[in-house]
Parts: structure tokens; C-alpha cells; sequence
């Protein structure tokens, strides 16, 4: 009775609002299905270490350290860097590149689609971050959660807990997001605009290729990147090779799957109340919002820049749709060129867009990496 009236009395109350936290994340991965392979587990963790005394955090008995399974999985897996990593081969192994090279002036949209990440570093400097948490800050506007993993474990890992957090969350809610973003920086003829498809195949061997010089580009622009892009090229090339059927389907499945939930659960190693209730935290919620609708806006921007000079108009929501939350990006875009001509089909420039994101999400990481590590 008395280590059961310990247990109670000695628990905070920041810890028990980290455990309402957890449920609310299970809540959003369960009932919302707001990326539900990671909020649950990351939701059940969150509980798991706020508990005082918690077994799977490394504790002192006897005057002997006893290191928790969280601990270990933590250094095993993300310390290493291993576990987005491991992601991201099964994301590749997911991703056809064929919209892109199908229309490769998609290209330009990834790229100015990262505008948001650049402004937020700025942003968060001025508000008084020091240079190394405010890229990590302004990486959770390329909406990849690895990626934002990744960059902040290596530049600032104090603030993985609230930008892992943060990442995954705006990832889930581009839906909401992204259209009120667009509306506030387009017309409804804008959004009307019709764009011509013209459907040419592209070769298998082309499709073999095309990661190859992906990898190669990266390693001579920054080289600090390819661990994100070769693991990344390395999952689409198994898909795309022809004779790895089985290990791309397993990369698909099994791998993104397991590693997922290890992910989800060792994270929460950084959701301690004395870790993540601070003011710091709100701010780096904040300025990830901020990055997100940035990137979203300075695509569409970019697109309505580019039809000053062109005679075929671009539907500036497609510049939208260079973020790297694929395909969930270029599903809005569809959708609201629909809900504005219910003829207008924009989904195969859209999906170009959207692929080009995710290469020049890993790009931006790896420039910030190399910048500023």
C-alpha cells in the first residue's frame, strides 16, 4: 500500500497533462486516422514514460543504472539515425516517378515549394532560436516526418519530441490546411484553370535511371544528403528495377510497417513533461505551421509568376502540391479543381509536383545539414 500511495502522490501535474496529451494523439490517430501508424504508438509512449519511476526509461536502483527499453531503442534507432532511414526505403519503394518524368517542369515546383522552410529559419532566429534549432524548426514545413527526424536529431536533439510532433500532425491536417492556404492567395478562376494532358509513356529503363542520377546529382550538390536521398532512390529502384518484386513489396509492407511502430513508440523518449511543457514547445508548434502554409504558398506564388510569361497557364495550385506529403497533397489539389470545374482534371501534374516535393524535401534537409551542422 504504501509504494502504491507513493506511485499516486509523487506523479506531477505536468506529467499527468503529457498523459492527456497521449490519449488526445491516440484520439487523432484512432478516431481522426491522422497518421495512425505513428500517433497511436507515439500516444501510448507518451503515457508510458510520464509514469514516475517508469521501467521503460533508464532508472538508478541499488546505486546501479538500469537502462530502459525505450533507451535502447532510442540509441539503437534514432540516435543512428537508422530508423528514418529505414523509412524512407520504403517510401521510395512506394513512389512512381513516372508523372514526373512525364512532365519533368514539375521539377521547379518541388523546389520553390521548400520556400517556406528557408523563411521559417529566419523567422525563428528572430525570435531569439539559435541557428541549429531554428533549421530544424523550419524543416517540419517540407511536411516529411523522417526528414524532420532526421535534420533535428543531428542539429538540435532537444526539440526532436515537439517537432517530431509537430511534422506528423501538419502532415495529417493538409487536407484542412493546404485549401485555405491556396484560397487566400488565388482566384477562383485561378483555380478553374484547365491544363492539357497529354499521357507519354515512359520507358523501364528510363525509370532505372532516373533514381541512379538522382543519387549522383545530390552527392555532388550536397553530399551530407544522401543518406535521406540514397535510401530514398534506393527503395524506388527496387520497385522499379523488375526483378526485386518481392523485396519492394516487402519494403512497402513489413519494413515501413515494423519500423513505424518503433519509431512511434521511441520518440516518445523526447514527450517527457520536463522535455516538452515549455513555452519553447508552443513556438516550435507555431513556426511549423507557419513553414508548412509558407511552402504551400510560395508554390502557388511561383506558379502564378511563371504564367506572367507563358501563354498555356499553369492552375497555380499545382506550386501547392511541391510539399512532400505525398499523395495527400496532390489529392486536395484534385479535389478543389473539381469543386471549381467538376471537368478539370489536374491530378497527373499534380502528382508531379507532389513526387518532386519529396525529392526536394531530403534536399533542403541535406542543405541545412550541410549549412549549419
Amino acid at each position: 500500500m504504501e509504494t502504491l500511495i507513493q506511485g499516486i502522490t509523487s506523479i506531477t501535474i505536468g506529467q499527468i497533462i503529457m498523459m492527456g496529451i497521449g490519449c488526445l494523439l491516440m484520439y487523432l490517430g484512432i478516431k481522426k486516422e491522422y497518421e495512425p501508424t505513428l500517433l497511436v504508438p507515439m500516444g501510448l509512449g507518451t503515457i508510458l514514460v510520464n509514469f514516475p519511476g517508469s521501467g521503460v526509461l533508464t532508472q538508478i536502483v541499488n546505486g546501479s543504472e538500469t537502462e530502459g527499453v525505450f533507451d535502447v531503442l532510442f540509441n539503437a534507432g534514432i540516435a543512428t539515425e537508422l530508423f528514418p532511414l529505414l523509412i524512407f526505403i520504403g517510401i521510395g519503394a512506394m513512389i512512381d516517378f513516372g508523372p514526373l518524368l512525364q512532365n519533368p517542369f514539375m521539377l521547379l515546383f518541388g523546389a520553390a515549394a521548400q520556400f517556406g522552410i528557408f523563411f521559417t529559419v529566419i523567422v525563428a532566429v528572430l525570435f531569439g532560436f539559435d541557428i541549429e534549432q531554428a533549421a530544424s524548426i523550419g524543416i517540419i514545413g517540407a511536411a516529411d516526418g523522417p526528414t524532420s527526424i532526421f535534420v533535428s536529431n543531428q542539429l538540435a536533439p532537444t526539440l526532436l519530441g515537439p517537432i517530431t510532433v509537430a511534422a506528423y500532425s501538419y502532415m495529417a491536417l493538409v487536407p484542412i490546411i493546404q485549401p485555405i492556404a491556396i484560397k487566400a492567395v488565388t482566384t477562383k478562376k485561378e483555380r478553374g484553370i484547365r491544363m492539357t494532358y497529354k499521357a507519354d509513356s515512359v520507358s523501364r529503363l528510363t525509370k532505372i535511371i532516373f533514381p541512379i542520377a538522382i543519387t549522383v546529382v545530390a552527392g555532388f550538390i550536397a553530399p551530407i544528403s544522401l543518406p535521406l536521398v540514397g535510401f530514398l532512390m534506393f527503395g524506388n529502384l527496387l520497385r522499379e528495377c523488375g526483378v526485386l518484386d518481392r523485396l519492394s513489396n516487402t519494403a512497402q509492407n513489413e519494413l515501413v510497417n515494423i519500423v513505424s511502430i518503433l519509431l512511434g513508440l521511441t520518440i516518445s523518449i523526447k514527450m517527457q513533461a520536463e522535455l516538452f511543457l515549455n513555452v519553447q514547445t508552443l513556438l516550435i508548434i507555431a513556426f511549423g505551421l507557419v513553414a508548412f502554409i509558407m511552402d504551400s504558398v510560395g508554390g502557388v506564388l511561383f506558379a502564378k509568376l511563371l504564367n506572367v510569361f507563358r501563354k498555356e497557364k499553369i492552375n497555380p495550385m499545382i506550386g501547392a502540391a511541391g510539399i512532400s506529403a505525398f499523395p495527400m497533397s496532390s489529392r486536395v489539389i484534385q479535389k478543389m479543381a473539381t469543386d471549381e470545374d467538376p471537368q478539370n482534371f489536374v491530378l497527373m501534374y499534380a502528382v508531379g509536383a507532389n513526387v518532386s516535393g519529396q525529392i526536394a524535401s531530403v534536399i533542403a534537409g541535406g542543405l541545412l545539414l550541410a549549412f549549419f551542422s
